[in-house]
């Protein structure tokens, strides 16, 4: 298992190890030890997996605020999608930045969101299926929403008339948010 930073501070992609032959692969998709050795001691606590049935599907961007913010570790396990995260915390270095990765069945890349960061995903071929860990369970009263064309932010997401929930049709933008992430320095 390997972690590979990226632009956004404390958010990593996580490249298993593909054991392939002829039969076909094996990897381990999570190892708690595996992921301390690189420096992340996330203990996740459930699973989720999504299903979206076709191509341009934009689920997002979705987040949980304090104190019940979760870390996610995101992975596609079917199809292909462009997954997307925004740095919310106040006070970090890559406050509002975001950042752009394809994860895909065939590629097995992972992608690390500690707490603070909004998430959302667009599907970029039909029958896609997307699995996630969380650190936190789901809180209703703390779920939160922002729009995905949100002029401040910029994300280039390729479409410009996604398949929306009525939920993120509805989400507001980044101004009209209350969010409430405080950068806390190296470690979160």
């Amino acid at each position: 298992m390997r972690k590979i930073e990226t632009e956004l501070k404390d958010a990593y992609i996580i490249e298993p190890q593909v054991f392939e032959d002829d039969r076909g692969w094996f990897l381990e998709t999570y190892s708690a030890k595996k992921l301390s050795d690189l420096g992340i001691d996330t203990v996740f606590v459930q699973d989720n997996h999504s299903k979206s049935k076709t191509k341009g599907i934009l689920r997002g961007l979705h987040f949980q605020t304090d104190p019940l913010a979760q870390t996610k570790l995101v992975r596609c396990t079917k199809g292909s999608i462009i997954d997307v995260i925004v740095d919310l915390r106040r006070g970090s270095p890559t406050y509002k930045k975001w950042l752009k990765i394809e994860l895909s069945a065939e590629n097995f890349k992972q992608l690390y969101i500690p707490q603070g960061f909004a998430h959302g995903f667009l599907t970029l071929s039909d029958d896609v299926e997307v699995q996630y860990k969380v650190d936190r369970l789901y809180s209703k009263p703390h779920d939160r929403c922002l729009r995905f064309d949100d002029p401040e932010l910029g994300i280039e997401w390729g479409i410009l008339d996604p398949q929306l929930s009525q939920k993120d049709r509805e989400a507001p933008l980044l101004k009209d948010c209350d969010y409430n992430f405080i950068y806390k320095g190296e470690r979160q």
